[in-house]
């Protein structure tokens, strides 16, 4: 890596706290766009993949870049990535197969069929703030929404959504000790090596899952997980640790990552005043629009590991079976050859090919249709209930070198 490269660490969480430092992956996408990049923290090191066309070629070619060997940057030995797998670290044809059973709650089809439910449940959650003036957007907006969404999909009662989420947040942010008492690069967490984020709270999700799934066996209903347990039309079905990793996927990554990018749109409109004003006369093409434009400026999920499994070259770059490399969506969604003044946000931007939800891969976010639905919605709904929004004091953002996102917005809104 250049010396210029070098001034900030991207694998430090720290490095986040105050902002992404786009300045750094704009050099190296301009001198060094496939840089092998050292970890502080006594890792072997990796690739960092910094080009838009060069995250997409790793993306589409899994038969060179693999995600069964671990999607974070940490090193893990063959017991671990095991005991930690879940739909994200497999490649075809078992993930074929994984993604086929369950995405069938979250197809398009399916997805718009969720509308009215939404849109309800964005009404409550601004209705519950009682015509307050000044409140943080993240705790009762932006967390509000997708966990009770959440708790509608799953059929989860309402009094243990907060206490789910709250799990769910010590995962994802399992690098910030506003969330857990384990923060991953600061405290031993080797006795929980084998537990997703290597965080003891996996096994409060674990069993809150089996105990829902044993319900749902003896009185089966109309959601989600119900749908799970029901065999596909050629007889196949998942086992119980597969269900209970991905019922724990969705609490964790299914709330979190809609949460922070709402947020982002947020801040959105409090810089461009004029946007949120223009919000309650788009047209429903134009909306969208805006959200994907919010989805490719948030880039909440900020990057994706994978590992060589054939020796390879990639921009005169020789990759050897084995070395991990991390594709870098922060960086590739700013690239200035695929996004006109990809600085600047601009509503109207299109096209708009993001790679957020890893777009254009194999793993497409099983959750990208009802994200989006969520976002448009809320972002409607609050157009319509406020004629403005503005800072009202400090904004705080997460550490995490994974996920980008503001995890305190206090706002001031004028109810309309």
């Amino acid at each position: 890596m250049s010396p210029d490269a070098t001034a900030v660490d991207i694998t430090s969480h720290d490095t986040y706290v105050d902002g992404v430092p786009h300045e750094i992956f704009a050099r190296l996408r301009a001198t060094d766009p496939v840089a092998w990049t050292e970890e502080a923290d006594g890792g072997r090191g990796f690739w960092s993949l910094t080009k838009y066309d060069d995250v997409l070629y790793a993306s589409r070619h899994t038969e060179l870049f693999s995600s069964r060997f671990g999607i974070r940057m940490e090193d893990m030995d063959e017991e671990e990535t095991e005991a930690r797998r879940t739909m994200m670290e497999m490649d075809s044809p078992e993930h074929t197969r994984l993604r086929r059973i369950v995405a069938r709650p979250f197809t398009p089809r399916a997805v718009a069929d969720y509308e009215i439910a939404v849109r309800e449940l964005a009404r409550e959650v601004l209705a519950n703030l009682d015509g307050k003036s000044e409140f943080d957007f993240v705790k009762d907006i932006a967390r509000e929404l997708p966990m009770k969404m959440l708790g509608r999909l799953l059929g989860l009662p309402d009094e243990d959504l907060d206490w789910l989420v709250s799990r769910g947040d010590a995962l994802i942010g399992n690098s910030d000790p506003d969330f857990t008492d384990y923060v991953v690069d600061q405290s031993d967490t080797s006795a929980y090596r084998l537990l997703p984020f290597r965080s003891p709270v996996a096994i409060e999700l674990f069993e809150y899952a089996q105990q829902a799934l044993e319900e749902r066996r003896t009185t089966p209903t109309h959601d989600v997980l119900t749908a799970l347990l029901a065999p596909t039309k050629d007889g196949d079905t998942l086992d119980d640790p597969t269900l209970k990793n991905f019922f724990t996927l969705m609490v964790a990554a299914g709330n979190d990552t809609t949460r922070y990018t709402m947020t982002a749109g947020a801040q959105v409109f409090i810089e461009h005043p004029e946007i949120f004003s223009a919000l309650p006369t788009m047209d429903d093409a134009r909306v969208k629009m805006l959200v994907d434009e919010v989805l490719r400026w948030a880039s909440t999920t900020m990057h994706f590991r994978r590992t060589v499994v054939e020796d390879t070259e990639l921009r005169g770059q020789k990759l050897m079976k084995g070395d991990k490399v991390v594709l870098w969506y922060i960086s590739a969604n700013f690239d200035e050859e695929q996004f006109t003044r990809p600085n600047e946000f601009l509503m109207d931007r299109s096209p708009n090919d993001h790679v957020a939800f890893g777009l254009h891969s194999a793993h497409l976010c099983l959750g990208a249709h009802l994200a989006r639905l969520e976002l448009r919605v809320m972002f409607e709904e609050m157009a319509k209930a406020w004629s403005s929004i503005e800072a009202a004091g400090t904004s705080e953002r997460f550490r995490s070198n994974f996920i980008s996102g503001t995890k305190k917005l206090p706002v001031r809104v004028t109810w309309r």
